[in-house]
């Protein structure tokens, strides 16, 4: 089974920026759609961002759009979250998903935890003020 690792998480002064990564073990992971969500102690898991297998379309949270941006380099097995302008509601564990769909042209995006089998372990995001 495919696994993912995310990294790049640290702790940030407010209006800072942050790259996250998330690298797959499996080739196959340029036909999985990608997600990442977020999640704080004794809430649940938040979508933020998702991207389609073909990387032509793109789905963002009101509360990230504009600041984060998704991205795939499926030569590497990456995905990777840009976030800009950060505040200190971004602070949370960060998780990357992946959800096969089978055809390289598939543009389905999902905002729905369910939806993703694979899973990476979180890397933790502060942001201070």
């Amino acid at each position: 089974q495919m696994q993912l690792v995310e990294s790049g998480g640290r702790s940030v002064q407010a209006g800072g920026s942050l790259r996250l990564s998330c690298t797959a073990s499996e080739r196959t992971f340029n036909k999985y759609a990608l997600g990442w969500f977020r999640q704080v102690p004794g809430k649940e898991r938040e979508f933020v961002a998702a991207l389609s297998v073909n990387g032509a379309y793109t789905q963002y949270s009101d509360s990230v759009k504009g600041r984060f941006a998704i991205s795939r380099d499926n030569g590497k097995l990456t995905t990777d979250l840009q976030m800009n302008s950060l505040k200190p509601e971004d602070t949370a564990v960060y998780y990357c998903a992946a959800k096969f769909r089978g055809s390289l042209r598939d543009i389905a995006v999902f905002a729905d935890a369910q939806s993703y089998t694979r899973w990476g372990q979180g890397t933790q995001v502060t942001v201070s003020s």
